[in-house]
């Protein structure tokens, strides 16, 4: 695998702003924090589980974050890379941090994330970190989604998500 430039990850502020000045945003970045100020207005504010800002070399790449505050144990993530981003490994680095954080703060909480239902990079990248696609779920906002859950400690070798997305898409391939 090629080397990945380091990736660090920014907080987003409460009010939507990046923790840190200077990285330059791109326009599907500064929609992004604008979005994620309104997800602390409906779920609350407390790190670890917020939103970040992807930045590489003083540039937004992306963001990802934790859809809320755990709940019966339970959190999901999301990320997002902006576009001209894609396919280069940056979007596999902000979920692996978010699982990184997630076991730092709490061992026992279980991590979750929702794909579109059908093999695309999410599902690949999920599998990749070790989690299991359960199958699809009605989501309320988002309609039939792929509901997909990591295990701790994770499968070395994926084997989890195979049986999981086979059983999913019905093919073992996707």
């Amino acid at each position: 695998m090629a080397h990945l430039p380091p990736m660090r990850l920014v907080e987003i502020r409460e009010d939507g702003s990046p923790a840190e000045a200077g990285p330059a945003v791109p326009s599907a970045g500064i929609e992004a924090l604008a979005a994620t100020a309104l997800l602390y207005q409906r779920v609350g504010y407390r790190p670890p589980w917020i939103g970040y800002l992807a930045v590489v070399d003083q540039a937004a790449v992306g963001t990802c974050a934790f859809t809320g505050q755990p709940a019966d144990n339970r959190v999901e993530i999301a990320y997002f890379t902006f576009p001209g981003h894609e396919g280069r490994g940056f979007a596999t680095q902000m979920a692996r941090t978010l699982v990184a954080l997630a076991r730092e703060a709490s061992s026992e909480v279980l991590l979750t994330a929702h794909t579109l239902p059908r093999a695309n990079a999410s599902t690949r990248i999920l599998g990749k970190l070790g989690f299991e696609c359960m199958g699809p779920i009605e989501h309320p906002e988002d309609g039939t989604v792929w509901q997909w859950r990591l295990s701790w400690p994770p499968a070395a070798d994926g084997a989890a998500h195979q049986a999981g997305a086979t059983q999913a898409t019905g093919a073992g391939d996707g």
